[in-house]
């Protein structure tokens, strides 16, 4: 059991490559993976309840005490040096904040445009709670009024080049770049959440990153409000992005 292990919380919105970078993580032998622990905790906490797929699959999966789940899992012993916490910053709802100053804090961001397309294929009106941008800005405000090093990771800076951007991402860190990171056997992870035939088709049938695509699909008028209100929120935090290691 590590006495004082190093705790990393990756805060993503949805429909993002969070699920893909938890599989990294989780080739590490020294890394211990979580998916979303905060998620039953935001879905008795919010009106998500009632459009989100398996919602009371993943209520009956995992603890509703967010409080509890921060003690006892991700602030709680870990049997391995490193822990990884894949969590969606929309999750942080009803919670005393305290707790993230014993974490390494990191923020992946995509862009809205993208994120936007695929979420309303899940859940076909998306507001602004929904897709996270918000939250993550109210997270890095609250992270930088309270003196902590914020970490910025661009999804398509990952696609385009995973080796550099991790290791630059590892050394951060102050962890060693593995390079099993790169690559994982197709096939679902034990420590998938319920959510996991909603949601994880697309990593499940993976051997890796993916290259990255750039997506022309049409954008539905009735969202055009929803990414307006996005595009800021994204700018802010993609200029403080982790550069690649040169």
């Amino acid at each position: 059991m590590a006495s004082d292990p190093l705790r990393i919380s990756m805060w993503s919105g949805p429909r993002n490559i969070s699920t893909a970078l938890m599989y990294s993580f989780a080739q590490r032998p020294d890394t211990l993976v979580v998916d979303e622990p905060l998620y039953a905790h935001y879905l008795a906490h919010s009106d998500a309840r009632h459009y989100h797929p398996g919602a009371e699959e993943v209520l009956a999966s995992q603890d509703n005490d967010g409080e509890k789940v921060v003690q006892e899992l991700i602030l709680g012993p870990c049997p391995r040096p490193v822990l990884f916490l894949k969590n969606m910053t929309h999750h942080l709802v009803a919670l005393d904040w305290s707790f993230l100053a014993h974490l390494q804090n990191v923020l992946l961001i995509r862009h809205p445009r993208q994120v936007i397309l695929s979420y309303a294929k899940n859940v076909p009106h998306p507001t602004l709670q929904d897709v996270g941008y918000a939250a993550q800005i109210d997270l890095l405000h609250y992270l930088q009024d309270h003196g902590q090093q914020v970490l910025v990771l661009d999804s398509v800076e990952v696609l385009k080049n995973p080796r550099q951007v991790l290791s630059a991402l590892c050394q951060h860190l102050d962890i060693p770049f593995d390079e099993h990171m790169l690559s994982w056997p197709t096939a679902p992870r034990p420590e998938d959440g319920v959510w996991a035939k909603y949601w994880y088709a697309n990593v499940h049938r993976s051997t890796g990153f993916q290259p990255y695509r750039p997506r022309h699909d049409p954008f539905p008028e009735h969202l055009q409000a929803l990414l307006a209100a996005c595009l800021p929120l994204y700018e802010e935090l993609a200029a403080l992005a982790i550069p690649a290691v040169p």
